[in-house]
């Protein structure tokens, strides 16, 4: 069973993102490997931290050596090898697959210049954030093209659009 630990902090408005982000993780799991994730009597655990570019930028430079704020980090808490047998590979029937942390300013910017909803992107930025938690990368153009395969399947789940749409306009 999947579970959600969401936290928010300024400048994200006060509502309810628990729903989008529980909507968007089950998706993106539901079209991997791993979908049984959803279901198992384990509790499978994902945090997700709505917070500010700033803390972003400093988790950025931190984490990953890059000076600036970007949209989502993932960091995944479980090798993907052991995903497979996440009923015995808990102590006491809970797994933390990770933390999924988004910056507002980012995601917002970047909203607008695509033309979509900030729920749309916000939708996207989760399920991208979900499958890197799950192993998935795009270092390669293959593992790229493969990520972002399930990505518009999830998205296409939710009724979300696909966000790798050439758009004519």
């Amino acid at each position: 069973m999947i579970q959600i630990e969401l936290s928010r902090e300024e400048p994200w408005p006060d509502r309810d993102w628990t729903a989008l982000a529980d909507m968007a993780v089950r998706a993106a799991v539901m079209r991997t490997p791993y979908g049984e994730l959803a279901s198992v009597p384990a509790l499978v655990e994902v945090s997700v931290r709505l917070t500010s570019d700033e803390e972003v930028h400093t988790l950025n430079r931190q984490y990953r050596g890059k000076d600036k704020p970007t949209n989502v980090l993932s960091f995944p808490m479980v090798q993907p090898d052991l995903l497979e047998t996440v009923d015995q590979n808990t102590d006491d029937g809970e797994l933390l697959l990770g933390d999924i942390v988004l910056a507002h300013g980012v995601c917002a910017r970047e909203a607008v210049e695509r033309d979509v909803t900030f729920d749309a992107h916000l939708t996207h930025l989760i399920v991208h954030g979900t499958l890197h938690l799950l192993g998935y990368d795009h270092l390669t153009d293959d593992e790229g093209d493969a990520m972002e395969a399930i990505e518009r399947d999830a998205l296409g789940d939710l009724g979300v659009a696909d966000p790798y749409a050439i758009r004519e306009d």
